[in-house]
């Protein structure tokens, strides 16, 4: 069996409610991290106004190049709302767990 097949995913979303003047520093952060799939900014009112899908594994260098257009956005955005919700959508890759071939001490 790959190595692929023996990992499962576990998808959790977290939501943080921010002042917008935030918000661009923020989602920078979240790009940042590596392991979030998607960023869905809402209103305070729950309307959606922008969901930035991330891809897994991006090199962290070139990152923030990448989504410097989405990052303008962004900004272009805090700066029509005081307030907003993000929903960080993440994923934590687990390994399956496999039993031991041998009892400790023993060969």
């Amino acid at each position: 069996m790959s190595e692929q097949k023996k990992r499962e995913e576990r998808t959790f979303i977290e939501e943080l409610e921010l002042d917008s003047a935030k918000l661009v520093g923020e989602v920078k952060r979240l790009i940042q991290a590596g392991n979030v799939r998607r960023l869905i900014i809402r209103g305070p009112d729950g309307n959606l106004l922008l969901e930035i899908p991330l891809t897994a594994g991006v090199a962290v260098g070139g990152v923030l190049t990448l989504f410097a257009p989405i990052l303008a956005a962004v900004g272009a955005l805090a700066a029509l709302v005081a307030r907003v919700k993000l929903q960080v959508v993440r994923v934590e890759e687990e390994k399956t767990s496999q039993p031991p071939r041998h009892a400790p001490g023993q060969r």
